[in-house]
């Protein structure tokens, strides 16, 4: 990489996309500063020397957006940035999806890449930045990276793709959807969408891939320019004649075990066979010779069961694969395009708000709906400050899999399918002023075996409509696979974990019979080309048809009323001058209020809007009208009836309601001559006036001789 400073641009839909590299982080293999508009990120990739024993690739990414990159001071005790936010594990995960199928298999060096948000601008996107910034470094690194990759975010406004959409664009966009790929394909795929076509979401997905590819020869530009040479890999190679010896072995149990039709006997079956061969071959280790070498150092040791599990687990992938592809038949016996056994109920929770059970297979999902007030909105404290109206929250433990673990805080995995769950369903939510409430969702994984990201999406949706949320139709989601063997392929629908783990994509699905409202794809290949992407499409299309039809059997249409134990809630208007008379000085009127209604919740908007809530309608009612007493109004030439409340020798106030009152001058009292007040009226009368004027301080001028 280059000792002196260079700097090159790009121009990325009218903004400038500027890198900047020799300047900083000199000490990292790579560490560049790249600009896109005012947002400001530095990516550093970093490689550790030695390669670590696991079996698995150690790659690292972090994603922290800097509260100074928007002139913020965070909010914590510590004014420190703290745990990842939502946003920030996102983003993280959109970076790694596309770039983690890029090393080659066996690297087992540690790479980190680290990027940070240093400058902010809402209309240029920090995560697409970094994305970008990740791919480049790697690229022009000593790491062996078999990229560049690309990221950008696709939207649709009157017809037209665009791309990178301002937040402000976004909300009248029918797509938002973020496409990653190499200059040949693509490899990740993440959008939400208004019930968009199969159709116009491969066009958009296409539309970004055009982009993506001279983002990717900007970087390759630049690589040729400054790029280091790739270190050498350091990459295990697996013993033939003891793999042989263990195929010999093993295959045929192995084989005889992957047919069984149940997902815990199986994996239990396969997870002995493979432990007895591991035993069998560790003894053989000390008791046989190997090319007339007795094995006894500790790290031929390894090297020798490290063959015998690769092996192993080479065998079933193998297996699982031949089996697909060339006799067409699945593990669990079903057709290629088969949704597993389908049962659901609703309305299993009498106490909640709503509540939905659904069951794919060896997948189930409990769905939870809670309803609230608007004081339950959550507060996102971040580079945007933003509320939420709609969450949904994905739980995952360990019992759902049959095995024992750690109870902690969510994970990245359970944060993204939350976000994937909550990105379906939004897109049907009725807005706020037709419902106005706080919806949370919580889907609870109660059994696991494939798609509980999509399982969660039917539950939520049976749960909403069983709560009476007017959504406004029913979202269904499924999971699609794909096992490539050359140029040949074969697409799975509602693929289970096994097809999952050893196959070469995940392509989630979710939409209402109209079209889609959520994507997300990740693959384990180099990309994907557009007969596949169709070919998937159409048959998740399918797939999702036939899970709505079954949902609707169990759920035909939203509860007209809510559960007697959700909250009510009616929305009013004010004038907002009239806020503060509603809240009264410290509090004090609107606190009476709610003690006076039976601690009925009352949310003020600047705008003038007001949520009343409570269990029991009187309480709402009787909120609303205090409220509208005190901010009602006179009108010029309307008729009241009204007490008198003061006499003065120049006339006599009357209150109209309280909080109201006006002056009647003695002039005004009758139509002959007055000469007191206390002639014609007295005090506590109730009496006819007519509202003649309000001044510009909202002083009411009243008479009676008008209205007599």
């Amino acid at each position: 990489m280059t000792e002196k400073k260079k700097t090159y641009e790009y121009e990325l839909r009218g903004k400038k996309l500027i890198v900047e590299v020799g300047e900083i982080a000199k000490q990292a293999s790579a560490g560049i500063l790249v600009y896109y508009g005012e947002t400001v990120v530095i990516s550093a990739a970093q490689v550790s020397n030695q390669a670590k024993p696991l079996d698995f690739f150690p790659l690292t990414v972090v994603y922290q957006e800097k509260l100074y990159a928007a002139g913020k001071i965070p909010g914590s005790f510590l004014k420190r940035e703290g745990r990842p936010t939502e946003r920030e594990i996102l983003a993280g995960r959109a970076i790694d999806r596309p770039i983690r199928p890029l090393f080659d298999e066996g690297f087992r060096n540690e790479v980190q890449l680290i990027n940070y948000v240093l400058s902010h601008d809402p209309d240029c996107s920090p995560e697409m930045t970094s994305v970008f910034g990740s791919s480049l470094a790697l690229s022009i690194s000593c790491i062996p990276f078999n990229g560049p990759i690309a990221a950008v975010v696709v939207g649709r406004i009157n017809g037209e793709f665009i791309i990178n959409p301002t937040p402000d664009e976004l909300l009248i966009s029918d797509i938002d959807l973020t496409v990653a790929g190499t200059f040949e394909a693509i490899n990740m795929v993440e959008a939400g969408a208004k019930e968009v076509t199969e159709e116009d979401m491969l066009n958009a997905i296409l539309f970004g891939h055009e982009e993506i590819k001279k983002l990717i020869q900007f970087q390759l530009k630049i690589q040729k320019d400054i790029g280091l040479k790739k270190m050498d890999l350091e990459v295990f190679n697996v013993d033939e004649k003891v793999a042989k010896e263990v195929v010999k072995f093993a295959s045929k149990d192995l084989i005889k075990a992957i047919k069984i039709k149940d997902k815990l006997e199986r994996y239990a079956k396969i997870d002995e066979i493979k432990a007895n061969a591991t035993e069998h071959f560790e003894q053989t280790v000390f008791t046989k010779q190997l090319d007339k070498l007795t094995v006894l150092d500790e790290e031929a040791k390894k090297a020798y069961l490290k063959t015998v599990k690769i092996t192993l687990d080479k065998i079933e992938k193998d297996e699982v694969r031949r089996l697909i592809t060339a006799d067409k038949v699945r593990p669990d016996g079903r057709k290629s395009d088969e949704i597993r056994p389908l049962t659901s109920r609703v309305g299993l929770l009498p106490r909640v708000h709503g509540s939905g059970l659904f069951t794919r297979g060896q997948t189930q999902c409990l769905s939870v709906v809670t309803l609230g007030a608007k004081s339950d909105n959550q507060r996102i404290d971040g580079l945007d400050e933003d509320l939420k109206r709609f969450m949904l929250h994905y739980n995952f433990p360990a019992f759902s899999v049959g095995e024992t673990g750690r109870y902690m805080a969510p994970g990245r995995r359970e944060v993204g399918h939350g976000a994937l769950g909550e990105k379906a369903l939004l897109q049907v939510m009725p807005d706020e002023m037709e419902f106005p409430y706080t919806i949370r969702v919580v889907s609870e994984i109660l059994e696991s075996n494939g798609s509980t990201s999509q399982a969660s999406i039917c539950a939520g949706t049976m749960a909403l409509m069983d709560a009476g949320v007017p959504i406004k139709a029913p979202v269904a989601g499924i999971a699609m696979g794909l096992i490539m063997d050359g140029k040949n392929y074969t697409i799975l629908t509602d693929i289970q974990g096994m097809e999952d783990h050893l196959g070469d994509m995940d392509f989630k699905v979710a939409g209402t019979e109209k079209g889609i409202t959520a994507l997300q794809m990740d693959i384990k290949i180099d990309g994907i080309t557009t007969a596949i992407l169709k070919e998937s499409l159409a048959q998740a299309k399918s797939g999702r048809l036939d899970i709505l039809k079954h949902m609707k059997e169990v759920i035909p249409t939203v509860r007209p009323e809510l559960s007697k134990y959700a909250p009510k809630v009616k929305v009013m208007m004010i004038d907002p001058e009239k806020i503060k008379e509603v809240i009264g000085s410290g509090g004090k009127i609107i606190t009476k209020i709610i003690e006076e209604c039976n601690n009925v919740t009352i949310d003020i908007e600047q705008d003038g809007k007001i949520y009343i809530m409570h269990s029991e309608m009187q309480w709402i009612d009787k909120a609303i009208a205090r409220i509208e007493t005190l901010t009602k109004s006179a009108e010029v030439g309307i008729i009241y009836t009204g007490k008198v409340v003061r006499i003065e020798k120049f006339g006599c106030f009357v209150e109209l309601w309280p909080g109201c009152e006006g002056l009647v001058h003695i002039s005004k009292l009758a139509k002959e001559k007055v000469e007191t007040v206390e002639s014609v009226v007295s005090l506590g009368d109730e009496i006819l006036v007519k509202c003649i004027k309000i001044d510009e301080k909202g002083r009411v001028d009243l008479s009676r001789k008008d209205a007599m």
